[in-house]
């Protein structure tokens, strides 16, 4: 099969880029946009994330496929105009079938936690509870719509699901939009669990990319594969965690000798980054707000900071060390709430146990390059001013492809595997990938093998087991079910071993969902000059429980399905423009794009944690903490 378009010389195979698509749910009915192509994207403009209904648009994960060379470079994009390019995407949902989360298996304390015995165990009929609507193939520029490219064929307990679709932009690009959100039950009980509850369906999914490619004389390459995640929204679309699940894979990858770490540390892409993201944190954290937020004592990312922290010399050896040694270090100050980066672990419980994984610390690669920053052993590559490439089409051809796996990743989240936003510990396991940042496929795609009524610790290591290579629903059959009430449950600052170190920390995911946020009246109020200097500086320090509008219930379990039925409701976080040449204020806010009702029922009835007691989420060892023998 010939085509139109000459293909340049050199190229003997093929990759799909990202290796891992993320796309995100959404209940917009027609509406999408698509997820970033580059680490650091243009703010949208202020209600760019909702349609005219105000139903929150689908993130559409978007793939390319790039001609490499024998080194593996990229010589040129693959697209409709050089190569003939059939696209096949595989979306399932397995969770209702799968295990129940407890925590992450793959830690110590997994051992003191309850059972992960089977979700819906009393349904003989398991295939029933997988919602797989089979593979959909695609191929040519400008495809939108029809059967064939829909994934609705599946269904659960005999309810038939859509799970999403797929299309090609102009340039045959793949387009994959995932599910809009609609989590059921089948019997109508309501959830009763953060993330295990049995009867109930989401519209999560995930599973295979693959592309055939025919270039120039009918010659076929041979095209790595990548795979596609359909995860939760995404409330604050320009935030980032500290650790991200790029950093973790990249972890993964240089323990597992698959990559080569940096002999130095870039102060711009690797120390830099670090302090960026504690202060980004404080959009959607309030204690953030307070130390690493504007003109807060630790606001690392002033130009004046910045010079002094990417100065290699003696004279900054000492401040280099101190903040260094903030950071968590599993062998020192483990279960403390103190250093940072202030985020809850795995094995999270109230009361806080004395364990090493009772909150997160960085990656073992994130440490060692801040070890060696402290050292004064790292390239000063600082470059004040500099603007990061904003649309990919700004970033160096050979250069791309790394740039959307970086991308699509880093706006994931590697924090607290309880379960998690998008993917979950699974992802921390060497033998879970065929190269870094690339999902292993299974050599058979049909059915999973059955492992049992409860999670084993050998299926970790069993070749034939869960970690290895994947299928379809492999990726998010590990999440909770359904999804909101995770998210409906993932806050800030839960009391824990008295003294308590500060009302709204440490936290679980704020950059996926916010804990505080600046409400739309306040922010009017900071830009209003008119108003008092005092007044302002008052209505920019206030921040708002973004929970809120499902906490008019006073009660947990009716907040969590008052989330799951109308998670559209709740505020994104969205950038702003703040007073300019105003040394008070931020040039750039991030505001809430909804205000938070006006509550007439008393505080107390709706406090920060609104019957702890039977959230099982921060519940996780009932009969104590097993002691290692």
């Amino acid at each position: 099969m010939a085509t139109s378009g000459k293909l340049p010389a050199g190229i003997v195979r093929a990759a799909i880029h990202p290796s891992i698509g993320i796309a995100r749910i959404g209940n917009s009915e027609e509406e999408q946009f698509y997820g970033p192509e580059v680490t650091d994207p243009l703010p949208r403009p202020a209600g760019f994330y909702r349609d005219d209904t105000g139903a929150l648009k689908r993130q559409a994960a978007r793939f390319r496929i790039y001609g490499l060379d024998v080194e593996g470079r990229a010589v040129a994009e693959l697209t409709a105009s050089n190569a003939e390019i059939t696209w096949t995407v595989h979306l399932t949902n397995k969770k209702a079938a799968w295990y129940q989360f407890q925590l992450a298996q793959d830690i110590p304390e997994a051992a003191s936690a309850p059972p992960q015995n089977l979700r819906n165990a009393t349904i003989s009929d398991r295939a029933s509870l997988i919602i797989d609507p089979g593979s959909r193939r695609i191929n040519g520029p400008g495809v939108h719509g029809g059967p064939q490219h829909t994934f609705d064929s599946g269904g659960f307990m005999g309810t038939p699901v859509y799970l999403g679709e797929i299309r090609t932009d102009e340039k045959g690009r793949l387009i994959v939009l995932g599910g809009r959100g609609k989590s059921v039950s089948h019997d109508g009980t309501r959830a009763v669990d953060f993330a295990n509850n049995d009867g109930w369906h989401d519209d999560a999914s995930d599973g295979p990319v693959t592309a055939e490619v025919v270039v120039v004389d009918g010659e076929k390459l041979t095209v790595d594969p990548a795979w596609v995640v359909v995860a939760p929204p995404n409330y604050a679309p320009m935030r980032k965690s500290v650790r991200t699940m790029w950093d973790l894979m990249r972890d993964v990858a240089i323990q597992a000798g698959k990559l080569q770490a940096p002999n130095r540390p870039s102060f711009q892409d690797d120390i830099r980054p670090i302090f960026e993201r504690l202060a980004g944190l404080q959009w959607v954290n309030e204690g953030f707000a307070a130390y690493f937020g504007w003109r807060a004592p630790n606001d690392l990312v002033t130009d004046e900071w910045l010079a002094r922290l990417s100065n290699p010399g003696a004279e900054e050896a000492a401040t280099r060390q101190i903040i260094a040694n903030q950071f968590r270090r599993p062998d020192r100050d483990a279960w403390s709430p103190v250093p940072w980066p202030w985020m809850y672990g795995d094995a999270m419980s109230v009361p806080t146990p004395q364990t090493s994984n009772a909150f997160s610390t960085l990656t073992p690669t994130q440490l060692d390059m801040l070890d060696q920053w402290a050292d004064g052993t790292f390239i000063n590559d600082y470059r004040p001013g500099w603007t990061p490439p904003r649309r990919i089409g700004d970033v160096p051809l050979a250069e791309q492809p790394d740039m959307l796996d970086r991308a699509s990743l880093e706006f994931c989240l590697a924090d607290a595997f309880h379960p998690g936003c998008e993917m979950t510990w699974p992802m921390r396991h060497s033998t879970m990938y065929m190269a870094p940042f690339r999902i292993l496929h299974a050599a058979d795609m049909t059915a999973d093998p059955s492992y049992g009524p409860t999670f084993t610790p050998d299926m970790i290591t069993r070749t034939d087991g869960p970690l290895y290579g994947q299928r379809p629903g492999g990726i998010t059959r590990w999440m909770a079910v359904p999804w909101q009430t995770d998210t409906a449950s993932c806050r800030s600052g839960y009391p824990s071993a008295p003294p308590a170190y500060a009302p709204n920390l440490p936290t679980f995911w704020p950059a996926r969902v916010p804990n505080q946020v600046l409400n739309p009246a306040d922010y009017d109020a900071v830009v209003d000059t008119r108003r008092p200097l005092g007044e302002r500086l008052k209505a920019f320090a206030r921040r708002a429980d973004w929970i809120w509008p499902a906490k008019t219930a006073a009660e947990y379990l009716e907040q969590i399905n008052r989330f799951t039925a109308d998670f559209g409701q709740m505020g994104v976080v969205e950038s702003r423009d703040g007073p300019q040449n105003d040394a008070n204020f931020p040039p750039v806010m991030e505001v809430a794009d909804r205000s938070l009702p006006k509550i007439d029922r008393p505080a107390a009835a709706l406090a920060e944690h609104a019957d702890i007691g039977s959230i099982a989420k921060i519940r996780r060892f009932p009969s104590g903490l097993k002691q290692p023998a």
